[in-house]
């Protein structure tokens, strides 16, 4: 068995445009002194090969711009039994901070440099529809058990829009494959319906929380009774542009989520429940509030296997 403690790792911030990054920063530096930060690079298959080409052991730690770490997590130990495990990737769920759920979404990552410098995903993707949009249906990437962060990603209007439509868009895919209105039910996975829904009704206790559902039930919108190319999600510029001309001072989020939660609820049988703030902060209080971490090598796929 190969044991790794995981301060002896290279650790990278990678920033792009999030609010509160220099914020961040300063907490990240004060708790993993040996901090890299990579910030401003286009493209996520750039950005994650910009962070591996920074870092000087092999594996590497990666922390995203709006996301804050457990301090506990750097006490932790990566113990390998065997080589599939040590070219694995490993994500880790987080908690986010807008609606309570915890899963990969903003979560710590631990990459290998091989693994990013042979990847070809996003914006490098051959247009398969598992890489375009996705890293996470490469079956060396494993989403794992336990939660070691916390994800924020309301820091403004746009990034909490911009976070609730890229999860909208996301959670409606098959293997990065759009389904018909037809399929929807059959061929999305329940755990990601039961996500998709959270992210549509649960927020508003949160500053900006009520722009990430109005986005939520957007990507959604588009993705599953639009014509429009669902690729673009993958493109921050592209979300930008979106935003500024169609949304920004335009028209108000709750518009937005009465106006597409009637034809989601119509259409593909989406529950149109957006919880008040009281509802939301009580949902978020109780949802999992009796969770715990088991291994930081335990995946979620052995977790359910044992019934975790």
């Amino acid at each position: 068995m190969n044991i790794v403690d995981i301060a002896d790792l290279d650790c990278i911030f990678l920033t792009y445009d999030e609010p509160k990054k220099e914020e961040f920063w300063v907490k990240i530096k004060n708790m993993v002194p040996w901090a890299i930060r990579i910030d401003g690079v286009v493209g996520s298959d750039a950005a994650h090969k910009a962070a591996a080409e920074a870092s000087e052991t092999e594996r590497f730690i990666l922390i995203d711009g709006d996301n804050l770490p457990d301090p506990n997590f750097f006490n932790l130990q990566l113990c390998f039994e065997n080589e599939m495990q040590e070219n694995a990737v490993f994500r880790w769920r987080a908690r986010n901070h807008i609606n309570g759920l915890m899963y990969g979404n903003g979560g710590i990552s631990s990459w290998t440099k091989n693994f990013v410098m042979n990847m070809k995903t996003h914006e490098n993707s051959d247009g398969s529809a598992d890489t375009a949009v996705e890293f996470c249906f490469d079956p060396r990437y494993w989403p794992m058990h336990d939660c070691y962060s916390t994800t924020y990603p309301n820091g403004s209007e746009f990034h909490a829009w911009r976070a609730g439509f890229r999860e909208g868009v996301k959670m409606c895919l098959d293997r990065g494959y759009r389904p018909s209105v037809s399929e929807f039910r059959e061929r999305v996975h329940d755990r990601n319906l039961d996500h998709l829904t959270i992210w549509q009704n649960v927020g508003l206790d949160v500053e900006h929380g009520v722009w990430a559902i109005a986005g939520a039930r957007q990507g959604t919108f588009l993705t599953m009774l639009e014509d429009w190319d669902y690729q673009n999600v993958q493109d921050f510029s592209y979300l930008s542009n979106f935003w500024e001309e169609n949304l920004k001072n335009k028209r108000n989020p709750h518009g937005l989520i009465m106006d597409f939660g009637e034809r989601l609820s119509q259409q593909l049988g989406l529950p149109d429940n957006v919880l008040d703030e009281k509802a939301s902060h009580f949902f978020k209080h109780h949802y999992r509030s009796n969770w715990k971490n088991k291994n930081p090598m335990l995946t979620e796929r052995q977790a359910m296997q044992v019934g975790h």
